[in-house]
């Protein structure tokens, strides 16, 4: 008699949940990716406007060679872009000193072409093909084996028979 298994039943409501966990973090990673700042333009004008008026957070200098950007960090949480030439850079620290505002300056990121991995590239294509030797090497001794014992055991004595012709009596 042959006993089959047959596969648990899943009951609908672990389908169901299953979907709703499934949901839930579809959801959730849509709205980590919807909490990226935007920042919005706006001029040095209103940047010293806001900044008498006691409605900045905090400043981030982005300092370029013509022109650097300052991330501007609203008390209400919206948040300002503000372009000015390098030559204004000093002036808007000073500024930002003189009333109490927290100021970080980034430093500019040097981009360092990496070098190519064609080694570890080539170092794993050789491992491949040594894995893939090996295995060939193991098939063809084992298939040699295998039509080794067969030519033994289905022969028996007097099995062999010389191919110049046949027996004379």
């Amino acid at each position: 008699m042959i006993l089959t298994r047959r596969a648990p039943r899943i009951s609908r409501t672990a389908v169901s949940v299953a979907c709703l966990l499934g949901a839930c973090l579809a959801i959730s990673a849509s709205a980590g990716a919807a909490t990226a700042i935007h920042f919005e333009r706006e001029t040095i004008a209103a940047l010293t406007t806001q900044l008498d008026h006691g409605q900045v957070h905090a400043l981030s200098f982005h300092p370029a060679s013509p022109t650097g950007h300052v991330h501007v960090s609203l008390n209400d949480g919206r948040h300002m872009t503000v372009a000015y030439a390098s030559s204004e850079q000093a002036q808007l620290l000073a500024l930002a000193t003189a009333h109490n505002t927290p100021v970080t300056i980034a430093k500019v990121k040097t981009t360092v072409a990496k070098p190519a991995h064609h080694k570890l590239r080539y170092i794993a294509g050789g491992l491949l093909v040594v894995v893939i030797v090996v295995v060939l090497a193991v098939l063809l001794i084992d298939r040699r084996r295998k039509l080794g014992q067969e030519g033994g055991e289905s022969g028996g004595e007097g099995a062999a028979v010389p191919s110049g012709g046949a027996e004379q009596p």
